[in-house]
């Protein structure tokens, strides 16, 4: 009876130990780089023009160049839940499906861009740079139950900012980053029955993370060399966000009478157990040149690196029962994405927009699970612009397919082959 009563703590201990050491993985593969509708149908390709409020984002220096006050509101629409799963033997197995759940998620931004003297501007900006959402559908019966049923990331970051116009041609900028993050984690506990040998659901855990907060800060610098060349680099600092919060049981009755009260007695249910963990947000660097290819036509080509490599494992403390604590090998890979944006004025008023973009994942195979099954990526985009005298309206889409991705190390031993795309709208309005 004692060794059974140590394995009973052991398989809600693992699992929880394993749902809290998640927590950063989420915002891995999850940068989200549309903070802009203009830049958005260009594929993301701003570094080297940054023309309007959402170089706050893109390049902090493009807002010298800005000398009219300019204030912008804009969302992206993401259309997420077209990821399906196909298994793999000999775990989970060949015949095992799963498919995402549906999820609209939102992230917006606000710009506001105010000119100071003759060769200053200050800069305010409000936007979502991680996030998205992984939700399985019918988690009573997905096989990835024990893994994850649902996590979600929410990022917010103020970026009060000043750039210097040192030349008609130069100009460097300086954004500081305030960054408000919590998770949200959920998933199912299994128990094997002592008395018929039969694995169940015996509890589902949830994670939910305070409001916290970590500071960082931006640097650009961008030539505008004539009216046909220019070039930009921007390089985003590390944000280290250390997270409170609570992990909280909830028992599922399996309906024997002799198993359940046993459970019960063992784990401890409907209680907050506080724990501390932390994200440490990648630095990042972009690179861009932009060409006129006409008085009305413009191509730029951007290459931004983004160091996950410092995200090799996570460290799990559990404040009131030190026991449980941890460290949890993760392993990603720095990685880069290329993108290529064209522009054409077709009236003095409207512009439309062409854009593709490829995007490395960071994250190795064993890595790749339910919580987050990441791939290489291949965007393509088209967008349109109204600018009238004190108003402009832009818009986007994207559409956006991730590789067939099969894993056949995962650490967990949940093998199988991830099938993904989201399609994303953006809209944002300029006064």
């Amino acid at each position: 009876m004692t060794s059974w009563r140590i394995s009973r703590w052991a398989v809600p201990v693992a699992v929880l130990a394993l749902l809290l050491s998640s927590a950063p993985a989420m915002a891995a593969g999850f940068g989200i780089f549309e903070q802009g509708a203009k830049a958005m149908g260009m594929a993301g390709a701003f570094t080297a023009q940054a023309d309007d409020p959402s170089a706050l984002f893109h390049n902090v220096a493009g807002i010298a160049f800005q000398r009219k006050r300019d204030f912008s509101i804009g969302t992206t629409l993401i259309n997420l839940g077209n990821s399906k799963f196909r298994g793999a033997n000999p775990t989970p197995g060949a015949s095992v499906r799963g498919e995402q759940a549906s999820n609209l998620v939102t992230p917006s931004h606000i710009y506001y861009v105010q000119p100071i003297g003759n060769s200053l501007t200050f800069g305010f900006g409000f936007n979502d740079p991680f996030g998205l959402v992984t939700e399985w559908d019918k988690p009573g019966t997905w096989a990835g139950r024990y893994l994850s049923t649902r996590a979600e990331l929410k990022t917010y970051d103020l970026l009060p900012s000043i750039a210097w116009q040192a030349t008609p041609t130069f100009s460097v900028g300086l954004s500081a980053v305030a960054r408000f993050s919590e998770v949200t984690l959920e998933r199912r506990i299994p128990g094997r029955n002592p008395f018929t040998q039969i694995v169940s659901d015996v509890g589902k855990v949830k994670l939910d993370s305070d409001l916290d907060s970590g500071y960082g800060y931006n640097l650009g610098i961008l030539h505008r060399y004539n009216n046909s060349f220019s070039w930009g680099f921007t390089y985003r600092s590390k944000v280290k966000i250390d997270y409170k919060g609570d992990a909280r049981l909830t028992q599922i009755l399996t309906g024997d009478p002799r198993f359940d009260p046993l459970v019960a007695a063992s784990t401890p249910f409907n209680r907050d157990l506080p724990i501390k963990t932390k994200i440490e947000f990648p630095d990042m660097a972009s690179l861009g040149v932009a060409i006129a290819l006409s008085p009305s036509m413009g191509l730029e080509v951007d290459a931004n690196w983004t160091g996950w490599s410092s995200f090799d494992k996570v460290d799990i403390t559990f404040t009131s029962i030190s026991a449980l604590s941890s460290s949890i090998p993760q392993n990603w890979d720095d990685a880069y994405n290329y993108r290529l944006g064209y522009r054409w004025d077709l009236s003095p008023t409207g512009q439309l927009r062409l854009g593709y973009v490829y995007d490395e994942s960071p994250q190795p195979d064993e890595s790749v699970g339910p919580l987050l099954p990441d791939a290489n990526r291949n965007g393509l985009t088209i967008g349109y612009g109204y600018k009238g005298s004190s108003f402009a309206l832009d818009a986007a889409l994207m559409y956006l397919k991730f590789d067939d991705r099969t894993t056949t190390t995962n650490r967990d031993h949940f093998n199988g082959t991830y099938k993904t795309s989201a399609y994303l709208f953006g809209l944002t309005a300029s006064f």
